[in-house]
């Protein structure tokens, strides 16, 4: 028995300098598992989504670091922005459009890694009426009430869901009648907070926003705008090619169509191009 312990002092030496060795040369293959779920060694994710994504994106995010340990840092704004900074060299791994037509410009640019650009869903447009506003907005038709003092949208000129909230306004034949009237956010997730706030009577935003809120709201139907078709694609200027790839197939997986369901964009299955 008084043998036994130079032997098991020299077996467990010998082991601890081997986990030296491996921790020393594969930092990441040992040291990557035994970070935990922050999982720094493994880098992180920087993404550039559409406001309308908010509250949908943010709890992809969290089911996706839950699921892989990989940090993932979301920038939201209006889509024609995002897709200026990337063309101005903005380091993000992946970009998440409310218009295909931004990832489309992208591309032809060559920004987005070729194959990886997809239609993830389709947006529906909501008209939403602000908690302190005493009149009920069922219809478009009530926007001409004079009780109506501010209506808000997106910038046209750069936020998809505000081209689609001027085209509805046009075919409606109120655009001209309600020029006095409207507010533009800078992208759909302020003229959201506009009427939230009740610095707006109304607002016409996106459905993803108002579902989830307690604000009264009434679906737009799709004959009034073209439809907005929203995409994504990883980024040339990626850091984390492979992940970023990654995050793109969960949000296109069952589990994260199943989240932008709940927050009322149609399935990408059913979207054609």
């Amino acid at each position: 028995m008084r043998r036994s312990g130079p032997r098991v002092s020299w077996i467990l030496g010998a082991f601890v300098g081997l986990l030296l060795v491996v921790y020393q040369y594969f930092p990441l293959g040992l040291a990557g598992r035994l970070s935990g779920p922050g999982n720094p060694s493994r880098g992180e994710l920087t993404i550039a989504a559409a406001a309308d994504l908010r509250g949908a994106m943010d709890e992809i995010i969290r089911a996706y670091e839950a699921r892989t340990g990989i940090r993932v840092m979301a920038s939201y704004g209006s889509s024609g922005q995002l897709a200026q900074q990337i063309e101005n060299g903005a380091p993000f791994d992946v970009f998440l459009s409310a218009d295909w037509g931004y990832i489309e410009r992208l591309r032809r640019g060559g920004h987005t890694v070729p194959g990886t650009e997809r239609l993830y869903a389709r947006g529906r447009l909501a008209l939403v009426v602000a908690p302190n506003f005493s009149k009920g907005l069922r219809s478009l038709s009530d926007l001409q009430d004079p009780a109506l003092r501010y209506l808000a949208i997106a910038n046209p000129d750069h936020a998809p869901y505000g081209r689609a909230a001027r085209q509805v306004l046009e075919r409606a034949g109120l655009w001209e009648a309600l020029q006095s009237k409207i507010v533009l956010g800078e992208n759909i997730l302020q003229a959201f907070q506009f009427v939230r706030t009740g610095q707006a009577d109304a607002g016409l935003v996106a459905l993803a926003l108002a579902l989830p809120s307690d604000l009264e709201w009434a679906l737009i139907p799709l004959e009034f705008h073209e439809p907005i078709d929203q995409g994504l694609a990883v980024l040339r200027r990626a850091s984390h090619e492979s992940l970023a790839r990654d995050f793109t197939e969960f949000i296109l997986s069952v589990q994260g169509q199943e989240i932008l369901r709940r927050y009322g964009f149609e399935d990408s299955s059913s979207i054609g191009r």
